[in-house]
């Protein structure tokens, strides 16, 4: 390593770019400050406990900065110099592409709508977007021409026409190509179709009403009816957006990240309406803060060449507060020609969409995981970490979960190479074990399990992984010795001494521990068993312990005697559709009046509290 103290001693106090270099020079890191030498001297703290940054300084050889002229100049080069050296310890955004717009032709009497992806200098129309995938944008084609009845064939197409085509015989265009419909009808189905894209709906419905009377008045009742129907869609479109925003025109960022892999969802708002949403799976280093996370994707994304200046919303929605919010927001700003903000809603309808994109971004990463490609590799990975000889076929995990020994349960769940098994999950209600005891329910969890498993003749799993640390495994050991089973390999899945995902530690019966890189692709494939077993365990646990609380409520509840609760669980099919009940259905139940449909109310909810 070069002489530390001697080179933060001549660094400037001045906004700048660094990077971290190894061997033959090769980027490790690229990094941008406010303050060069504070940014800097920080690393190198007795008091540094971050774990990417240790790991990162142990290859540093030299470290080249730039001195720029502002902390915005410093964002942008920063930005540059990752796509350009693609270094390891940064956070890298693979997908590049530019968005898919909707364009309304303007150059043509009858202007057809198309899919459109480039420059817009190229074609002059109405452009509408962006829009998250080439899929959401012919859907929407799809909509308007049932609607509108706007063409989107291609002028030569049109010019070359003596009858309508296919698309006007099943009622998705109006036949413009033969005259069968008015220029000026045309356009107003056009405009009509700029303003459903603005997010105009209600305006929309109200012209077609105007319409609809004016030919019902004119006994015209075919054109009325076709009105009627463009209505029902239209309303139809309204009660299934289950996001308005108003004039919202911003993009909602939310993340996931399990076993390793980090998802970052996308969702687009634009003209009070969601147009979709994208998943990306960035190259991300271990140990990765979310700040860290939201600022490179938004300098990556927003910041790239593909990136239209149009695509820019004006505000982006976040779950954290990013340190460098106000220098992100001016430079933002400045491509983009407009004012940008960086929100970190905290309540109300912003909260609920920025929930929409985190569940949205768990539910893509749930399908990364469970690609098949993906578990083979992991459990290839998997084998070749703990020395396992053979194949393995099957892996089984266990977990306890109880709330200070209450309503414990045990979860099983099974992995094969295809991935989890749903349908061979199992849930233990333990019982006959001193409250808390997670050694004595991990036993007997074990014991049930093989036990059944020998009676029925099944397949033993290859690998049983046990959510616990030494006395648990032990415990396991003692089950599968009681029960003279020796071909099963048992590991410990141990939280390390901060419990934080990648320090967990693997126990074995018969040789030492092992902890395994973070970065590990076996690491990573435990984790997420581990996972699928512990959420598992305690879905069933709530429930259970729900059940027994909400029940015990019910006949602590004044007024409400057996023949009572007898018919309340009867009326909404049992105690979780009565928890589910809302306070004018529980007054809609014979005998129940106000004042005790209140109190049974009041009680229910507090007991799910």
């Amino acid at each position: 390593m070069f002489d530390i103290k001697s080179f933060l001693s001549n660094l400037p106090h001045a906004p700048g770019v660094y990077q971290m270099l190894g061997m033959e020079k090769k980027v490790l890191y690229v990094g941008k400050a406010r303050d060069l030498r504070k940014r800097l001297t920080s690393y190198f703290s007795a008091k540094l406990k971050d774990v990417k940054t240790i790991s990162l300084l142990k290859y540093v050889q030299d470290i080249d900065i730039t001195v720029t002229h502002s902390e915005n100049e410093a964002i942008l080069l920063e930005c540059n110099l990752i796509k350009k050296h693609k270094p390891r310890y940064n956070v890298l955004l693979r997908d590049d592409k530019s968005y898919p717009y909707i364009v309304i032709t303007q150059a043509h009497p009858y202007p057809r709508i198309d899919l459109y992806r480039g420059s817009k200098k190229r074609q002059p129309g109405l452009y509408f977007g962006p829009y998250p995938h080439v899929s959401a944008v012919r859907e929407t084609i799809h909509l308007l021409q049932k609607i509108f009845q706007i063409r989107t064939c291609q002028d030569a197409f049109f010019t070359g026409r003596s009858r309508p085509c296919l698309h006007y015989q099943i009622g998705r265009c109006a036949g413009p190509c033969t005259q069968l419909i008015s220029k000026e009808d045309y356009q107003r189905n056009v405009q009509r179709a700029a303003l459903f894209l603005r997010g105009k709906n209600d305006e929309i419905i109200a012209e077609l009403q105007e319409h609809m009377e004016q030919a019902v008045k004119m006994l015209n009742y075919e054109l009325a009816a076709h009105y009627r129907d463009q209505i029902a869609v239209l309303r139809e479109i309204q009660e299934r957006q289950y996001v308005s925003v108003g004039q919202g025109y911003a993009d909602i960022i939310g993340i996931a990240i399990q076993a390793g892999v980090t998802c970052i969802q996308l969702l687009v708002i634009r003209h009070g309406g969601m147009l979709g949403s994208r998943s990306y799976f960035p190259n991300v280093p271990t140990a990765c803060s979310l700040e860290e996370l939201y600022t490179a994707f938004i300098t990556q994304h927003y910041l790239s060449d593909a990136m239209d200046v149009a695509s820019i919303p004006r505000e982006i929605h976040v779950s954290v507060d990013l340190p460098d919010a106000i220098s992100l927001c001016q430079v933002l700003a400045e491509k983009a020609q407009h004012k940008v903000m960086i929100v970190r809603p905290k309540r109300g309808g912003q909260k609920k969409w920025l929930d929409i994109a985190k569940n949205s971004a768990q539910q893509s990463l749930a399908a990364k995981l469970l690609n098949k490609t993906n578990i083979h590799e992991r459990m290839t990975a998997l084998q070749q970490a703990i020395h396992y000889h053979g194949k393995i076929q099957r892996i089984e995990c266990f977990d306890i979960s109880h709330s200070q020994g209450e309503a414990t349960v045990a979860s099983c769940v099974v992995f094969n190479k295809q991935g989890p098994v749903n349908s061979e999950y199992r849930y233990f209600n333990i019982s006959d074990v001193t409250p808390g005891d997670d050694i004595a329910a991990m036993h007997q969890v074990l014991m049930r399990r093989f036990k059944r498993l020998q009676k029925e003749q099944i397949a033993l799993p290859d690998v049983v992984l046990i959510d616990g640390g030494l006395p648990q495994l032990s415990a396991a050991q003692r089950a599968l010795n009681e029960l003279s089973i020796t071909s099963v390999m048992l590991i410990g899945v141990a939280k390390g001494v901060a419990r934080k995902p990648g320090e967990e530690v693997l126990y074995f019966t018969h040789r030492q521990a092992l902890r395994l890189p973070a970065d590990s692709l076996a690491l990573h494939f435990i984790q997420q068993i581990r996972d699928e077993a512990h959420r598992f365990a305690i879905t069933r646990h709530r429930s259970r312990r729900d059940k027994i609380r909400r029940t015990s409520v019910l006949e602590s509840i004044p007024g409400v005697g057996l023949k009572r609760r007898q018919q309340l669980l009867r009326y909404f099919g049992g105690i979780q559709g009565l928890n589910r009940a809302s306070l004018e259905e529980l007054t809609r139940v014979p005998g129940i009046s106000s004042s005790l449909a209140e109190r049974i109310f009041a009680a229910l909810h507090h007991a799910a509290l």
